[in-house]
């Protein structure tokens, strides 16, 4: 376990050389950013556990009232879960209770977008949080193109076109690996045979031309 914000604080610092080097208000705002939880497990850095950590006690023995000392490790389970922004699911590590937090946010990308910084109490939190904050700013600067209604059915009708080329070339593909059996043809030959469209002429004439054969 660590002191996750001082560590940070130090981190920083030792990075810009010193307190002299910042603006004044920096420290400040940089207090904002940075977890304000003193005792952190080090393996929450590989996970979000939304401020589950260990816990330290007495277990009292029911006979005689003897103290021993114990802990209470948090809910830890692996989950998959998935982000709009990124369009894929994110295996993490999260506790029982950052699953409640992220269903009542509506999702990973709304619980590390409602979330500050100082209650990211891991570094991966705000390693993710910062990532999706990104992802959002840019898709906000992206121009919006609406299609009219035309250009919607005709995109419709290729994406129809596409599925029947794909379908049609897998039943190839079948007849090439599997082979081609009589009775399939004679079945097709039959379809042919009832389907209107494949005679050539009109229905009613063709229909009027057999009746009258027999007479």
């Amino acid at each position: 376990m660590a002191f996750r914000g001082k560590e940070m604080m130090k981190k920083i610092m030792s990075k810009i050389g010193g307190e002299k080097n910042l603006a004044p208000g920096v420290k400040e705002a940089l207090k904002k950013a940075i977890p304000n939880s003193k005792v952190v497990m080090n393996r929450a850095k590989r996970g979000l556990f939304a401020g589950r950590h260990i816990q330290f006690g007495n277990q009292i023995s029911e006979d005689g009232g003897n103290k021993s000392r114990r802990s209470w490790k948090p809910n830890v389970q692996d989950k998959r879960l998935f982000s709009y922004i990124l369009d894929r699911h994110v295996r993490v590590k999260v506790t029982t209770h950052a699953i409640r937090c992220i269903d009542k946010a509506g999702g990973i990308d709304e619980y590390l977008l409602k979330t500050p910084y100082h209650k990211m109490d891991t570094e991966m939190g705000i390693l993710w949080k910062a990532k999706i904050e990104k992802l959002y700013e840019e898709l906000g600067n992206m121009e919006v193109v609406f299609f009219t209604p035309e250009a919607e059915a005709d995109l419709d009708q290729d994406f129809k076109d596409m599925r029947l080329e794909q379908r049609e070339a897998r039943k190839q593909l079948r007849r090439q690996i599997y082979g081609w059996s009589d009775k399939q043809k004679q079945i097709e030959e039959q379809q042919e045979d009832l389907n209107p469209n494949s005679w050539g002429g009109n229905s009613h004439d063709i229909f009027n031309n057999r009746g009258s054969s027999y007479y």
